[in-house]
């Protein structure tokens, strides 16, 4: 199989896991402690994946000021796109309650929500592809890492659609899509970079990372705060040094 096409399944498997929590969420009532917690421990887990898989890989290879221009940049252009979502009503696109709101309360928001679950999507795809053009294989902690903070993602969004009145129409395309966005996202990252020099690929992967950061910040920690309040970073912390066990191994 070519690599490309290896990083296309790979980002569609990761992304996957988005629609298995939604299928859960949809048909079975998972207390929300649950969710928070599996919320936390991903958030964990990907932490760690940006520490110790992308941000010193590309330190190594890029070195450190491209890599802190990139990662900046990357939480720079996630946080301007997350405020124009929020003002069109995507703000609690993770919550899994009430909070996010119908059509009827603010036209737009559907579409809102979902570009928004693409802006959180993309970014982990792309460093999921950037893992295979060493030709080495798959990253397995950055996999790790993203199919386990999907999974939560999964859960607690789709119960917040549902809760906002949406069908499950919606709910499972917006989530079908992220999956098949995700597999195109790891894909083109990897065959358009495939060659490129190390110090391009370090500054991408800067990049991605920092917008992942920016999103665990202010999406996945402020959902499990809500229930697991001053348990969240030991939970976190539990999810860290599972996956930094992982990298190990």
């Amino acid at each position: 199989m070519p690599v490309w096409l290896e990083a296309g399944v790979w980002g569609l498997v990761a992304g996957g896991a988005l629609v298995v929590g939604a299928l859960v969420s949809w048909f079975v009532r998972v207390p929300q402690h649950v969710v928070a917690v599996v919320m936390a421990f991903g958030a964990g887990v990907l932490i760690s994946a940006l520490a110790f898989d992308l941000v010193d890989e590309a330190e190594r290879t890029g070195g450190l000021l491209p890599t802190a221009v990139g990662f900046l940049g990357g939480a720079t252009v996630y946080v301007l796109a997350n405020v124009a979502l929020a003002c069109r009503g995507a703000r609690h696109r993770k919550r899994s309650q009430d909070q996010q709101p119908s059509e009827d309360e603010q036209s737009g928001s559907g579409s809102a929500i979902a570009v928004g679950a693409l802006l959180d999507g993309v970014p982990e795809s792309v460093v999921l592809g950037l893992t295979l053009v060493g030709g080495g294989g798959v990253g397995v902690p950055v996999l790790a890492a993203i199919f386990i903070s999907n999974l939560p993602e999964g859960l607690s969004s789709a119960a917040g659609m549902k809760a906002g009145g949406r069908s499950a129409r919606y709910v499972f395309g917006v989530w079908g899509g992220i999956a098949v966005a995700s597999g195109l996202a790891g894909l083109l990252g990897c065959l358009l970079l495939q060659g490129a020099p190390p110090e391009t690929i370090a500054v991408i992967t800067a990049v991605a990372a920092g917008a992942i950061l920016a999103m665990i910040a202010d999406t996945m920690i402020p959902e499990a705060f809500d229930e697991t309040h001053l348990y969240t970073g030991l939970v976190a912390t539990v999810g860290f040094i599972v996956a930094f066990a992982i990298e190990r191994a």
